[in-house]
């Protein structure tokens, strides 16, 4: 064998013998790479709870700078929640012997069904949310409700405090509390538009759901005591819109007919507070022009 021969295969075999271990170190590198450091571990421990105190810090900040609107009054701003509750109860209080006078009449609940009862006790709830945050709350009046009805039952249920709100509930009708010729129920079927709201005139809502789009009922129960009717002013105010099902309808929630009346009450204008709480949905919106009608008005007791 020639001796160059000789010598080829221990070379080859150190080559290899160098590759193996070449590779076992770089394996074993790369296991100490993959290695857990306890000393990372814990620094990423500590760096990811700083990241969730920041986050919960900044959601605090948040809360209480929305909670301290800039645009109300420092001082006001320092009232605590038990003081501001007190005015609120100390105003609904005023109310009751200078405020303008609505009721609900809950007269029509027997033909309702539960789910519509249901929808009924959550709209005098958003009623009487309205009127604690107004300036100038009205004195309210839920007539002919009694602590039998399933009505009754389910204010109780869905709204916390319904016993202790502060406004009058009597299972009377209006007219045991006021004489027929005071009254003004608002129905979105009379022919008069209601004009101005006056402080000798008592205004009732008719507290009604009805799914089935009964007509004019509460033109009924108006008739029934004999009292004046009027509406809300949508056909002077506002005109029907386009839409895809061609829908529009005057039929207002009470506590939608309820915010209508009180933001007329703080503005004066109608347009304004249909603008601000008719229901886009509904199919109407206020009537664009130059010279829109002239704005209503409201008469309050001089105090």
């Amino acid at each position: 064998m020639p001796a160059g021969m000789a010598h080829a295969k221990p070379e080859t075999s150190e080559v290899q013998l160098n590759g193996t271990s070449e590779l076992m170190d770089l394996l074993h590198i790369d296991v100490e790479t993959d290695a857990v450091d306890p000393k990372n571990v814990l620094r990423k421990q500590r760096h990811w709870e700083k990241q969730v105190a920041a986050k919960k810090s900044r959601r605090k900040e948040e809360k209480l700078r929305r909670k301290m609107n800039p645009s109300v009054p420092f001082l006001c701003r320092q009232f605590t929640k038990r003081v501001m509750k007190a005015i609120t109860k100390e105003r609904l209080a005023e109310a009751r012997s200078t405020g303008l006078k609505l009721c609900v009449d809950l007269s029509m609940t027997d033909c309702m069904s539960d789910k519509e009862i249901s929808r009924l006790a959550g709209q005098l709830r958003r009623l009487y949310g309205s009127n604690k945050k107004a300036t100038r709350p009205f004195h309210l009046f839920l007539t002919e409700l009694r602590e039998d009805s399933r009505l009754y039952r389910e204010c109780v249920r869905m709204n916390d405090g319904f016993l202790n709100y502060t406004m009058d509930i009597t299972d009377g009708s209006c007219l045991d509390l006021f004489p027929p010729e005071s009254v003004v129920y608002l129905t979105p079927d009379a022919e008069e538009a209601l004009e101005s709201v006056d402080a000798d005139k008592v205004y009732v809502l008719g507290g009604l759901v009805d799914e089935s789009i009964q007509k004019k009922l509460s033109l009924s129960r108006a008739g029934e005591l004999s009292v004046r009717t009027a509406r809300l002013p949508i056909d002077e105010y506002m005109v029907k819109k386009d839409n895809v099902k061609n829908f529009h309808s005057k039929i207002l929630a009470v506590n939608q007919v309820f915010d209508i009346l009180l933001t007329f009450c703080d503005t004066g204008s109608w347009m304004e507070a249909l603008q601000t709480w008719f229901p886009p949905g509904k199919g109407y919106v206020v009537a664009a022009g130059d010279s829109p009608p002239p704005p209503a008005t409201w008469t309050h007791l001089v105090e």
